[in-house]
């Protein structure tokens, strides 16, 4: 970005870990990880988060919010935590301004204390890209908003939020998306398709690769292994792939995640009568996926949509080849059969027949790694820095 100094970015979101909640919005600290690794970008990081006023965790979720630090640094990047305001039955439709009202102080603080940007980069369509191209026409600074998933598949089929969405995209610098599906939507709410850009996640390759199993051989129930990773919610499929396991004996289950699906969903294992090999892992550090990942046959995603799913990448950089349904950019993602298959009917019939073929293809951990490695983050950095030259050219700055 020239001789004299980094390109200078603020990363506007939500979606951002803290001390708190060390797993929420990885994949967006991945990214600007890796964004600053290639020395051409320097970075701070506002990430506001809901005010709840009480730390105590009878309190819940909700307490979560309150324990996590004003400011911190991660990987050596700073990061600031302001407080907003949320308001119940309103919400979704407040968000967007309340977002604004407090990210706007906080960024006058940051100005007022000597720190200066080039460009805003936000992540999540709403209420954070919202907000953000506020904070753009405000400061009088560039901004570039990534669609990341149900914030285009799902929010804009609420009336005022899809007209905020689309005022939004219409003033934002540049639009980033992480898969042709999501720019595709972006399109059906008019946007031009020249002006989105498709920049999809990478791996990271040195966390994710074959460990030491969570368990061994030894411990295992049954044959084989399988792994369905995701929030226990409905949209992630999980009572598909528990049914879809009780039709294939001597196949073990682990389910990673949590949320308010628990109950039911262990309620199903026993009607179906495989509790004794269907095994909750609740939530999992982060760090600690390579070991789950590495103890499993296959990794089955039944999710109904996708924005991006790196749980796919993540399971075959460990060895663990895939089966999912027919989400996001699957088809560009799993082109080889010896590393897993998709399906296009989202169904315990179709997803049981596809473990089964994936249980029975023969295929080495090291080439299901090898088709992993292919997908980097080094295609996704440079586009984000030839983005950003753009968006600077065109709005007549020089930058660094």
């Amino acid at each position: 970005m020239g001789a004299e100094r980094p390109l200078r970015v603020l990363t506007f979101t939500s979606l951002y870990p803290n001390a708190a909640k060390p797993q929420h919005g990885v994949f967006v600290e991945t990214r600007l990880r890796q964004l600053v690794g290639s020395g051409e970008v320097s970075a701070r990081v506002l990430a506001p988060v809901p005010y709840f006023p009480f730390r105590s965790e009878r309190f819940g979720a909700y307490a979560t919010f309150a324990r996590a630090p004003r400011s911190e640094t991660r990987f050596g990047i700073e990061i600031d935590h302001p407080r907003y305001v949320t308001i119940p039955k309103i919400g979704m439709t407040a968000a967007p301004f309340l977002l604004y009202a407090s990210a706007r102080r906080a960024v006058a603080r940051l100005l007022r204390s000597g720190h200066r940007f080039d460009l805003i980069d936000s992540h999540y369509c709403y209420p954070d890209g919202v907000a953000a191209v506020m904070l753009s026409r405000h400061f009088g600074v560039p901004v570039s908003v990534t669609a990341r998933g149900t914030d285009i598949n799902l929010i804009p089929d609420h009336r005022l939020p899809r007209r905020l969405i689309q005022w939004a995209t219409e003033r934002a610098d540049g639009l980033i998306t992480v898969s042709g599906a999501l720019a595709s939507r972006l399109a059906a709410l008019g946007v031009a398709r020249n002006r989105v850009t498709v920049l999809r996640n990478g791996v990271d390759a040195e966390l994710f690769r074959p460990v030491r199993p969570l368990c061994s051989d030894q411990e295992r129930k049954g044959s084989a292994l399988a792994v369905s990773v995701g929030n226990l919610v409905p949209l992630k499929g999980h009572d598909l792939v528990i049914s879809a396991a009780s039709e294939i004996p001597g196949l073990d289950l682990w389910i990673v995640g949590g949320g308010p699906e628990r109950s039911r969903l262990e309620a199903l294992a026993h009607k179906l009568g495989v509790a004794d090999r269907v095994r909750f892992l609740g939530v999992v550090p982060y760090e600690r996926m390579p070991a789950v990942y590495s103890a499993a046959d296959v990794l089955v995603l039944a999710s109904q949509r996708e924005g991006w799913p790196n749980v796919l990448l993540e399971a075959m950089a460990c060895g663990a080849r895939v089966v999912t349904t027919e989400v996001s950019d699957v088809a560009e993602l799993i082109t080889d059969p010896a590393v897993g298959t998709w399906v296009s009917e989202r169904s315990v019939p179709a997803l049981t027949q596809a473990i089964r073929e994936v249980l029975a293809t023969q295929s080495s951990r090291d080439a299901t790694r090898s088709h992993a490695q292919s997908f980097s983050w080094e295609a996704t950095t440079q586009g984000q820095l030839a983005l950003f030259r753009d968006i600077l050219r065109r709005r007549g700055l020089n930058g660094p």
